[in-house]
Order: structure tokens, then C-alpha cells, then sequence
């Protein structure tokens, strides 16, 4: 999952918009005409790529098209409340849903989603002639079946990376005391031992001078599912546990039988992240992703592991972050061998999340919806949806002179994107998702809240995750 915050874009793509709405005029005022008038409502996450699409995307496809858009940003929970209910119930509310990668296969298992490449050959004269599947990044893939069709179009990606405090870390008199005290250079850590040091490090520091700095971000809320994909997704695969620890061979998840959610790996990670909390801010155990973000936005954490999407205005927006200029990006810390599995492809060093629109099989107005997706999914609308929310779903985004120029205004953040997302992994293909992280989640809040050691945490959650696969027929 991911933190979230607004977008400052709107101003800025006043002049694009108008290039945007007559680009291939003839094609979206000749295709939508038997649309004109007609509304099509959207719901979404509050993030910056969502409301990029509400301030600008969305009155520019209305200004081609006569197409009126609705589109409801709010918060994650409220998101996939409104969107599920709708699509179970059939009622129509929604034309285009947001659908994050980690829930896409349980949306096909249930046939809640029209199926977008059939759409559009079995109604040629609805397929804009700048939309090409070819045109997107691997994420798409994310949102194909197994035939390759495709049932979403992207309209964000990005990696969960590493983001540290560049103006403490190369302070001369902050390096000086940390190889005092721990005996090797101060820099982004590489290893789990020394973003703990740091982490040790800067909270001291903080008390030192009197300041509110703590050492690391943890994304750690006591009843929200945002800390349960913190660990999974984030800081479990630096262990070296992929696919939430589920062996999806025989579908066991304790090491009895064959899974490794409670396996050693699984509880070095837990402990380890757990003992964070003691250098982490004290919203930590109410923190979600936006918390997070905002937290180190403010200036109250020398490092952590922060969803990409929030780089960019992290880095560059002086009204909403205190930390302008002063952002580095990296990996993330790892366990020795976890890289290797990462490039070989027998694992991955953390989450590569984003979303796509679909459009629910409920909507009444789906040929508009249709035309819209195609109309955020066009390469020349990307560049200034990239620079205004750290996402990029086509590979010729990373080339713009836009995106070139926030790329060192974030210390390579898309470069990294480019060069090293093959290391991260999205969600893995599991129907089941929301079943299992329900079953699983009340033992891990326990264990952020001492209830329960790690260990027990752990063993209590493998247990639970075997019960709900085999009610839900997966296991024997």
C-alpha cells in the first residue's frame, strides 16, 4: 500500500491543457459525440496522481469531449468500501473504479471488471489512436488476465523506497561523531545493523539538541491494515520472506508445512521492525501511510521507507514539506543474499505498488468510460502527471526534459524507478488477499502493541492464514 498526499499541479499544467483537449480533436469530439452530456463518476484514493486526474486530466477530457467527469477522491478505506459495494450490489454509482495492484485478482476472480481489450475490438471506432498497450511500462501486466487482455488502464507506479535526511548525513560534525561512536562512515545504510545505528544515532541527536528528530519512520498503526503491508510488503522482503512467508505450492503458510510466515527470517524481521519504534516519531502507532509521509515531510525522521509517490513534492514543495532540498534517495537496507535473489528473480527487495482505472461491469455508462481511460492513458498527457505525482506508467516518461529535471530535484528517484524497479514486486497474484490479511492482521496488531512477542505474533497469524485457505478451499 502507500502514503498519500495532495498536489500542487493544477497551476502549473494550465498551459498544457489546451494541448491536451485539441490533440487529436477530431477523434474525441467525433467518438464521444453520442456521449455529450452524459456524466461518468470515478472514485479514488487522495493521492497526488488521483487528484492530478481531478484538477486537470478530468476538465480537459470534458473540454475534448463534452464528457462530464465526477470523480470522488477520498480516503483508502472509504475508496474500496464505496467501489466493492457498488460492484457487488450491481447498482451503477461508479464508471471507473480504482484498482490497486494488490486486489486486481480478486476483482477477475469475481468478475467484477469489462474486460478493456475486448471492449475496444469488438468497438473499434471507440480506440483512441494514442492508446497502445505497448506504450506502458511492464506494470501493465499487473492488470491482464491470463489470456493478456487487459481489464485496467495504469495511472500510477512506483516503488517504496529508502529516503534519508541528506543535509544530517553529510554534515561534517554529524559524520565525525557517528564513526566515533560506531567505527565506520555515516551513509545510507546498506544493512539492517546500520539503519539501526543510524536510527540510534539521530534519535540521540535529537535529544541532544533539542529538537523533535527520531531516527527512523515506522509505519506502525495498532488497528490499521497500512502497518500489516509494512511488514509484508516493506520490510519482510529485506529479509528475505516473499509472498507474505504462503508457499503456493500446497498453499501452507507455517514452516510445519512448508510456508514461512512463521518461519526465522520472518521473526528476525518482526523483532527487528519492532524495535524500531523506540527511535520512531511517537505517531508511529497511528501512522499510515500518510502519516508517514507527513512525518518526514515535517522534518521529524532522519530516514525510513516511504511510499515513491510522495518524493516529489517531499523534495520540492516548500508549502506543504520543511525538507526541501534536503531529500537523498536509495535502496532499501538488506539482509546478505537478498539482492542476489532479487536479480536472479527468486525474490525482491520490496514493494512496487501503483493502481489502475478499471471500469465496473455495473456501470451504465461504459463506452464514456472507455473513451476516459484511454484519455488519461494518451503518452502526451504523462510527463506533467509524472512531475506532479512521482508515478510513470509509460516508458518514454523517464526520456521528457520534465521528468529529467525532477528526477535531480529528487535525487534520482526516477532514475532509480527506472534503472532498479525490476528489484521490487507488487502484491503476489492472490485472490484470497483480503481474506488473509483480515484473519492475520488482529495477531500483528497485538504484537505492535506488546500483546504478544514476535514470535507468537507470527506463529498465531501462520495458523490463522492456513484456517482462512482451507475454508476458502485452497488448502486440503
Amino acid at each position: 500500500m502507500r502514503s498519500r498526499a495532495g498536489t500542487r499541479a493544477a497551476i502549473a499544467a494550465a498551459s498544457m491543457l489546451a494541448a491536451i483537449s485539441t490533440a487529436h480533436a477530431d477523434f474525441w469530439s467525433d467518438a464521444a459525440a453520442p456521449y455529450k452530456g452524459v456524466t461518468i463518476r470515478g472514485v479514488s484514493e487522495s493521492t497526488p496522481p488521483s487528484n492530478y486526474v481531478k484538477e486537470v486530466l478530468g476538465p480537459a477530457f470534458t473540454k475534448a469531449t463534452g464528457i462530464n467527469v465526477e470523480f470522488e477522491a477520498t480516503s483508502w478505506d472509504q475508496m474500496y468500501d464505496k467501489a466493492i459495494k457498488d460492484m457487488e450490489a450491481k447498482t451503477g454509482i461508479y464508471d471507473f473504479v480504482y484498482i490497486e495492484q494488490d486486489i486486481i485478482y480478486s476483482y477477475l476472480a469475481r468478475d467484477f471488471l469489462v474486460n478493456i481489450s475486448k471492449a475496444l475490438k469488438d468497438d473499434p471506432k471507440l480506440a483512441a489512436p494514442d492508446f497502445k498497450v505497448d506504450n506502458f511500462t511492464t506494470f501493465i501486466n499487473y492488470f491482464k488476465n491470463a489470456d493478456g487482455d487487459v481489464f485496467g488502464v495504469p495511472m500510477e507506479a512506483f516503488v517504496k523506497v529508502y529516503l534519508y535526511r541528506k543535509d544530517l548525513f553529510e554534515d561534517p560534525a554529524n559524520q565525525q561523531a557517528f564513526k566515533a561512536k560506531y567505527g565506520y562512515d555515516l551513509a545510507p545504510a546498506k544493512t539492517h545493523a546500520q539503519y539501526r545505528d543510524i536510527a540510534e544515532f539521530f534519535t540521540q541527536w535529537g535529544k541532544d539538541n533539542d529538537q523533535e528528530l527520531w531516527g527512523s519512520t515506522v509505519q506502525a498503526h495498532t488497528g490499521h491494515p497500512a502497518s500489516w503491508y509494512e511488514f509484508f510488503e516493506s520490510w519482510g522482503p529485506t529479509f528475505g520472506v516473499y509472498n507474505w512467508g504462503i508457499n503456493q505450492d500446497g498453499w501452507g503458510a507455517t514452516v510445519a508445512n512448508g510456508g514461512s510466515m512463521n518461519g526465522p527470517k520472518a521473526k528476525a524481521a518482526l523483532e527487528y521492525w519492532l524495535g524500531l519504534l523506540k527511535f520512531a516519531p511517537p505517531e508511529s502507532t497511528s501512522s499510515t501511510w500518510d502519516e508517514v509521509a507527513a512525518s518526514f515531510a515535517a522534518g521529524r525522521a532522519a530516514q525510513g521507507l516511504v511510499y515513491g509517490e510522495n518524493a516529489a513534492w517531499i523534495a520540492t514543495n516548500a508549502d506543504k514539506s520543511n525538507v526541501v532540498g534536503k531529500v537523498g534517495v536509495a535502496l532499501p537496507p538488506l539482509e546478505e543474499g537478498v539482492l542476489q535473489e532479487a536479480e536472479s528473480g527468486k525474490g525482491y527487495i520490496g514493494y512496487y505498488d501503483g493502481g489502475a482505472f478499471g471500469i465496473p461491469y455495473s456501470s451504465k455508462n461504459q463506452q464514456a468510460a472507455l473513451l476516459f481511460l484511454q484519455y488519461i492513458g494518451q503518452p502526451s498527457v504523462q510527463a506533467d502527471w509524472a512531475v506532479a505525482g512521482s508515478r510513470i506508467t509509460h516508458q518514454a516518461t523517464y526520456d521528457d526534459p520534465k521528468v529529467k529535471d525532477m528526477d535531480a530535484k529528487t535525487d534520482g528517484y526516477f532514475s532509480l524507478m527506472k534503472n532498479d524497479g525490476k528489484l521490487f514486486a507488487g502484491a503476489p497474484p492472490y485472490p484470497f488477499h483480503a481474506q488473509v490479511r483480515e484473519a492475520t492482521a488482529p495477531f500483528f496488531y497485538e504484537a505492535i502493541t506488546g500483546e504478544l512477542s514476535p514470535s507468537e505474533a507470527l506463529d498465531k497469524m501462520a495458523a490463522a492464514a492456513e484456517a482462512e485457505l482451507k475454508k476458502l478451499g485452497y488448502r486440503k
